[in-house]
Parts: structure tokens; C-alpha cells; sequence
């Protein structure tokens, strides 16, 4: 008598199908020591907790090279990162609406002065003469939401700022870089921004893109409404 398949059993079998296609594209997406770069990628998953230092993920069972090749891997290593996007828009959840926030991140890097293009950005938990300042990189997110009440996104896209960049003009060119990824049909992308963002720049930027935009106003916005027209006859 033949062994039965539950629906449990079939339903996690395919999750596992498409954790490993998930993987095999990732891995395409690496064109330059693409081994050691995928093993690092391990690693980082499997850290029991916060990344030290760049040597210790040499320790973890699945990096099965030398700190060398780890070194190396990210001296010489290169990700195709259009093919990347393309491959976690492709992976994202299809039953989830296409609802995205977009919100920057800070590397923060205060004692590394010689790092290029270091900048200096608002931080809740850390704060440098009596400032919540911190000097770091700023990376800029990309991830879909859904409705269920969990802490669960689906990443699609990060770019990281410099300083010396325009912001809104560098997040009219990420989302527009998104739309171009998903479907030109159906539901309409809506992204949700803080209020740390300039709604007016990014609506001019993304007139002719199919997005919506939905920007947090702070509360000491001021708005002004047209003066009403003057009376014919006084000054």
C-alpha cells in the first residue's frame, strides 16, 4: 500500500520548491565569486546573533572556506543587481497588495572617519553631542506590506544615498525603477513614505509614472489657502 500525502505535507513540499528556485536564481544573480559569496549569504542567516566582525562568519558551518576567500569574495565578488530586483519582485508574495513602504536605515559607521561618502543622520537611539545624531551610510528600503498584523515584509529593492545625492530625486528614480518591475496592468503600486519625505518634489517626479504616493505630513506643517478675492472698490 502506497504511502498517503496529506495536504500538509504536499503544502511545505512546495515551499521548499520554491525556496530552492529562490536560491538557484539568487545564485545566478552572482557573477564573480559567486561561491563564497553565496556561503557568506549563509552565514549571515545562520549567525545565532548580531555580526561582530566580518572574520567570525568564517566560523559558522556553512562557509566551508577560509577567511581569505571571505575577504576576497567581497573585494572581487559582483551581484547583478537589476537581476536581483527582478528576482525579488518575481518572489514576492503574490497575494499581497501592492502596497510598499519605503524608509532609509543608517549604517551607522561614527568611528570610521576614513569611510567615503559618510553622512550624518538622524538616529532615535544613539546621539552624539547631546545631538540624536550618528555618522554613518544611509540605505534606502524597498519592502511590500501586507494586511496581516505581523512583522512580516517582503523586501524588494535597496539603494544606498550618499550625502552628496538629492534624496527626492534619487527616490523618484528607485520607485520608478520598481513600477517598471511589476505588472503595467491591474492594481495601481501605492507607496507609503514617512514624513522625513518631500510629497510635493516626489508627486512632480512620478507625474507620469502609474504609482500613487501616500507621504505622512509632520505636525507643524502650515498650509495656506488661496487669499479670497478683494472686494471691487478698496485697496
Amino acid at each position: 500500500m502506497g504511502m498517503q500525502t496529506s495536504p500538509q505535507m504536499t503544502a511545505r513540499a512546495q515551499r521548499l520548491a520554491r525556496l530552492a528556485e529562490f536560491r538557484d536564481g539568487f545564485y545566478s544573480c552572482l557573477t564573480s565569486w559567486g561561491d563564497a559569496l553565496f556561503e557568506l549569504t549563509d552565514a549571515l542567516l545562520f549567525a545565532p546573533g548580531a555580526v561582530g566582525s566580518v572574520p567570525a562568519l568564517s566560523l559558522e558551518a556553512v562557509f566551508r572556506r577560509s577567511h581569505g576567500s571571505l575577504y576576497k569574495a567581497l573585494s572581487r565578488g559582483e551581484v547583478d543587481g537589476n537581476r536581483l530586483r527582478a528576482l525579488l519582485v518575481e518572489s514576492r508574495p503574490k497575494d499581497w497588495p501592492l502596497v510598499f513602504a519605503v524608509d532609509s536605515s543608517t549604517w551607522e559607521r561614527c568611528d570610521a572617519e576614513t569611510s567615503p561618502e559618510r553622512g550624518f543622520y538622524h538616529s532615535a537611539s544613539r546621539h552624539s553631542a547631546g545631538q540624536p545624531i550618528v555618522a554613518g551610510w544611509a540605505f534606502q528600503w524597498i519592502a511590500q506590506l501586507g494586511f496581516t498584523r505581523d512583522s512580516w515584509t517582503a523586501p524588494v529593492d535597496v539603494e544606498r544615498i550618499p550625502p552628496t545625492d538629492d534624496a527626492t530625486r534619487a527616490t523618484v528614480v528607485q520607485l520608478h525603477r520598481l513600477v517598471d518591475l511589476l505588472p503595467a496592468d491591474g492594481e495601481v503600486p501605492m507607496f507609503v513614505l514617512d514624513a522625513g519625505y518631500d510629497s510635493a518634489g516626489l508627486s512632480y517626479g512620478l507625474a507620469d509614472v502609474r504609482a500613487q504616493v501616500l507621504v505622512r505630513v509632520r505636525d507643524d506643517r502650515v498650509f495656506y489657502a488661496d487669499p479670497a478675492s478683494r472686494a471691487p472698490g478698496p485697496r
